[in-house]
């Protein structure tokens, strides 16, 4: 591979986003009515733990997941209107609903073009192209498992893990298809890579994300996590490394083209990230402002692509022209909005049911209980520095079993008052924990699917020991390192 293609592969591996994240409307405390003992508040916990139940079960149910916690959502703030309508809470309940909107309207716009920008890369191949890259390399199980390991930490903090670890087990299926074993531990140490790498970065993750666009901690701030991120992955690597069977599978030939315009809209991604950085950090305005900045430039460059295609007329020869056929060669025009549809609707509106029904649960005083009891009650015992250590901790193992994401934002809304030091601990926690059970994390559920069988919950079982050393590891490291940070009050 000549010198070019060597560097736009790493300046690819910069450049790919996260199809999640999450914006706040503000800082203040939401509206408390106590009502965790009446039976409209048991009634709407209730109805969440169903809705959840069903979450969870979407492989078996085949139900989507946007759709119990949307009606969760309804019944939820149904119920709480109707037990306040009659007196003078109304107002505040009103206002509380319109918040929790807001919340989501900017989460909408975030996704939705980070989502368009996702799906243009991979309609012009560029994905495709990385992996077909990849499999021509030759590489020993070995070597394949750290190299796609590697990979996944370092995409992940600019991509969201889903998309990060379905690149790398498309590549790990492509040369190990043949071996059961490799494949199953590749796909844990994939897991545990994306899961690790997106935990440091305000791009990484959802839940970096949201303590992000919260306003709690600064951009820079989160990378003091890095270290204990590389030990969360380099751990459970180290001790699965010896697994792997010490063979070389046959390099396969394939050559994948990108399609005509693919090195433009990697550049204008960047430019979009760019600008949602800027917007929020120097003008203090919402990242969703810069995104959708930024998405008007796609708009612009696919009016180009359309009205420069279309000039030249498809008999005749010319290379950038062939790449926007198909295989049929029927003439495929790149139109904006076909990758706006492709947008993951059933993720944005889960996103919905999941503010409102955690912001109901708020509203009825469930959070404030919790936040009294893991966050006040739980470290009573223990150093001022250190009493919400065992709650954020703690907020991790959740992550394994329930999604991190309802989880880190019912954190949010409680507001706990805790150190720089804390609140990174619990986005470590929150972002790593996931990966201890593949059920924890969108990439491990997601794996699962894609392996046919070859990854499983029981072949994530039998490592996480190894998962959970790295994961009590990296707690203790950023305890160590960081000790100043857990002295530093936020402002």
């Amino acid at each position: 591979m000549n010198k070019k293609i060597t560097i736009f592969i790493c300046v690819l591996l910069g450049l790919l986003f996260p199809v999640f994240a999450l914006a706040s409307s503000g800082d203040s405390k939401p509206l408390n009515l106590n009502m965790t003992d009446t039976a409209i508040g048991i009634s709407a916990l209730c109805i969440f733990m169903l809705a959840y139940c069903a979450v969870m079960g979407e492989e078996f149910l085949h139900l989507r997941k946007s759709k119990p916690v949307v009606l969760a959502a309804g019944v939820i703030w149904g119920l709480i209107a109707w037990s306040t309508h009659s007196n003078s809470l109304a107002t505040a309940v009103e206002a509380q609903l319109r918040d929790n909107i807001l919340e989501y309207a900017e989460l909408l716009l975030f996704l939705l073009v980070a989502m368009t920008y996702v799906n243009a890369m991979a309609e012009r191949q560029v994905f495709e192209a990385l992996r077909a890259w990849l499999v021509r390399k030759g590489l020993s199980y070995r070597q394949l498992f750290w190299i796609t390991g590697i990979l996944a930490f370092f995409i992940s903090p600019i991509a969201d893990n889903l998309t990060t670890a379905l690149l790398m087990c498309a590549v790990v299926m492509a040369v190990g298809a043949d071996n059961p074993r490799f494949v199953a531990i590749s796909c844990v140490n994939i897991v545990v890579a994306a899961n690790a790498g997106g935990a440091f970065s305000p791009f990484g993750d959802i839940t970096t994300l949201m303590v992000w666009q919260k306003g709690i901690l600064p951009f820079a701030d989160f990378f003091a996590i890095f270290i204990p991120s590389v030990v969360n992955f380099l751990i459970p690597a180290t001790i699965m490394h010896f697994a792997i069977p010490k063979l070389k599978p046959d390099a396969l030939d394939e050559q994948i083209k990108m399609r005509r315009g693919a090195k433009r809209i990697i550049l204008l991604f960047l430019i979009t990230i760019t600008t949602a950085v800027s917007f929020h950090q120097v003008l203090h305005l919402p990242p969703a402002i810069g995104m959708m900045t930024g998405f008007a430039l796609l708009q612009f460059f696919a009016y180009y692509l359309k009205m420069s295609t279309s000039v030249v007329g498809e008999g005749e020869e010319n290379p950038e022209i062939t790449n926007d056929f198909d295989d049929d060669q029927h003439h495929i025009p790149f139109d904006i909005f076909r990758r706006v549809e492709r947008a993951e609707w059933d993720t944005l509106l889960f996103f919905y049911g999941v503010i409102l029904c955690v912001g109901g649960l708020a509203t009825l005083g469930y959070l404030g209980l919790l936040s009294q009891t893991m966050y006040q009650d739980w470290g009573a015992s223990l150093a001022q520095i250190h009493a919400a250590t065992p709650a954020n901790i703690t907020v991790g193992v959740l992550s394994s079993i329930v999604d991190n994401i309802p989880v880190m934002f019912s954190v949010l809304t409680m507001n706990p008052s805790m150190s720089e030091g804390q609140w990174l601990l619990v986005t470590l926690t929150a972002g790593v924990g996931g990966s201890m059970l593949s059920v924890g994390s969108a990439a491990g559920v997601a794996l699962m699917g894609q392996t046919k069988g070859r990854y499983t919950f029981f072949s994530h079982l039998k490592w996480t020991w190894a998962i959970a050393l790295g994961y009590a590891a990296a707690i203790y490291v950023h305890i160590w390192i960081n000790a100043d940070l857990f002295y530093k009050t936020l402002t």
